[in-house]
């Protein structure tokens, strides 16, 4: 038996990176996992078939935020996707994971990006969480991603970390909204954490960002998917409205 077993759940931009360990992590502990990605259809598949090789159930559901229509595309996918496989649209898990970076110096921050940014990674958000929680029966479980960048200066991500701040917000003030029906709303705070892409790949680059954490390594994906999976779990109940430190000591000082 799973900790997750007859459970739904919803995880955005699980195509790569931490979304996809979260949904590979989920699929294991015996939930029925929506996999969302935005572009890359292949990939997505990939993630859907390695649960369904864990012994897991999935399904992919595509939708690009930033964009009109985006939060219903989403949810007409998902509710569709869940009531073929559970006779029941209900959704008991959400991880807001999807989103985008900067990687620019702040002078060079342009309107088009900035509305982007916002749009992406914490309107998208807000809105999913809204509409999140009509399905959701009473103790549910939501994770918004962060960044150890709201804690931790790096001038190329000043707007990216400005909207991981707004994820922050929607966690605390919804937990005290939704504290009525047992639903907790959790954000987790990576720090830098090997997703594939080709810094990566680069020993002396890996050997000085292993310096930032106090573990003097680099953080994994499923490091962060683990503390997910913990947050969802029955074992978490009584943890709502937190900011979890997910950076393997990056953010001590």
């Amino acid at each position: 038996m799973g900790t997750l077993d007859n459970r739904t759940a919803l995880v955005t931009g699980a195509s790569r990176g931490i979304g996809r360990a979260t949904a590979r992590r989920l699929g294991r502990e015996g939930a029925l996992v929506a996999v969302h990605y935005a572009n890359n259809a292949d990939a997505a598949q990939e993630v859907v078939a390695g649960i369904e090789a864990d012994g897991g159930r999935a399904f992919a559901v595509r939708a690009e935020f930033g964009v009109p229509g985006d939060i219903d595309t989403l949810f007409t996918a998902l509710e569709k996707g869940l009531t073929e496989r559970t006779g029941s649209g209900a959704l008991d898990i959400l991880v807001n994971n999807a989103g985008v970076m900067g990687g620019l110096p702040p002078e060079e921050v342009t309107p088009e990006l900035f509305d982007r940014l916002f749009a992406v990674n914490a309107k998208a958000p807000f809105f999913i969480v809204q509409r999140a929680v009509g399905i959701m029966p009473d103790g549910g479980r939501i994770v918004n991603i962060s960044s150890g960048l709201t804690r931790f200066a790096n001038p190329q991500e000043v707007a990216y970390s400005m909207t991981k701040g707004a994820v922050e917000q929607i966690s605390l003030h919804y937990a005290r909204h939704l504290g009525p029906r047992n639903i907790t709303i959790n954000s987790v705070a990576p720090g830098i954490t090997d997703n594939g892409s080709a810094v990566f790949d680069d020993p002396e680059a890996v050997r000085q960002i292993a310096e930032f954490s106090a573990f003097k390594r680099v953080g994994r994906t499923a490091d962060v998917a683990d503390i997910v999976a913990f947050l969802v779990s029955d074992d978490a109940r009584w943890i709502t409205g937190a900011f979890v430190d997910a950076s393997g000591g990056s953010l001590l000082g």
